[in-house]
């Protein structure tokens, strides 16, 4: 198969604040084109504080009670393998966030195993997996989703894919446990690139000096082994939306002034 992706392209907000509520109204523009047009919507969130105020602007807008959300499947690009009411849980903040807002039937939103509920961490990636696979796409036993939301760590990482860990090389499945994880929590479950990048449109949010490299990295080409971030490209989009403290080192011919 030959990959093809869209060239990256960077947004800039002059503060979180206002990132935030940029990329909710179009997170919710992409998400009722999609389900107006009668088809499903399949987004993959993730965590970390960005990942949440997003959701959180999303929440406050009246456009949410105008989405038939029935239509839309919620998604994780990793979690931490701790009890499901650990305030650690991706699931648990984007419930907080958004999801406890929205009409979504229970079964629309897809939360990997919890630690305490009698699975392993391998058996709770295997899982995950089987669900991605009941909505297998063209590329692979997973779906493509319409918007991979990511955040992205000082050290680049994206999801659970850490620099220079076996992780953030594996092609063959679409989800792995991760053990001895660099951050706290140490056991975690996560996507893998093929998943990340069969996606339509993968949104990397970031804001903060302390991700200026690690943006520099992704935008220079660098090698997604070491910088994770750098790996992770959308079909139709890639779009990196940042705050200006974190876009101190971007080229200004990959800023993007009109999307």
């Amino acid at each position: 198969m030959v990959e093809a992706w869209a060239e990256k392209r960077v947004v800039i907000a002059p503060d979180p604040s206002t990132l935030a509520e940029s990329v909710a109204a179009r997170f919710l523009n992409r998400v009722a084109k999609r389900v107006d047009e009668g088809k499903l919507a399949h987004v993959s969130l993730t965590g970390g504080s960005m990942g949440s105020a997003v959701l959180a602007a999303a929440a406050r807008s009246p456009r949410i009670a105008r989405i038939d959300w029935s239509r839309v499947h919620f998604w994780w690009s990793d979690e931490r393998f701790v009890p499901r009411a650990d305030d650690d849980r991706n699931e648990k903040q984007a419930r907080a966030a958004l999801l406890d807002a929205l009409d979504t039937p229970a079964a629309n939103i897809h939360a990997a195993a919890a630690s305490d509920e009698g699975i392993d961490l391998d058996a709770a990636a295997a899982a995950y997996a089987d669900d991605l696979a009941r909505f297998a796409g063209a590329d692979g036993p997973w779906p493509s989703f319409d918007v991979c939301f990511l955040g992205v760590g000082p050290d680049a990482h994206i999801a659970s894919l850490f620099p220079d860990r076996p992780e953030i090389l594996i092609t063959d499945r679409s989800v792995v446990a991760v053990r001895d994880s660099p951050k706290p929590p140490p056991e975690r479950v996560t996507m893998t690139r093929p998943v990340i990048n069969g996606s339509k449109r993968v949104w990397m949010v970031l804001s903060g000096a302390d991700k200026a490299s690690a943006l520099g990295l992704a935008l220079a080409g660098a090698s997604y082994a070491s910088v994770p971030a750098a790996g992770a490209k959308g079909r139709k989009r890639t779009v990196f939306f940042v705050d200006q403290a974190a876009a101190a080192q971007v080229p200004p011919e990959l800023i993007d002034r009109e999307y």
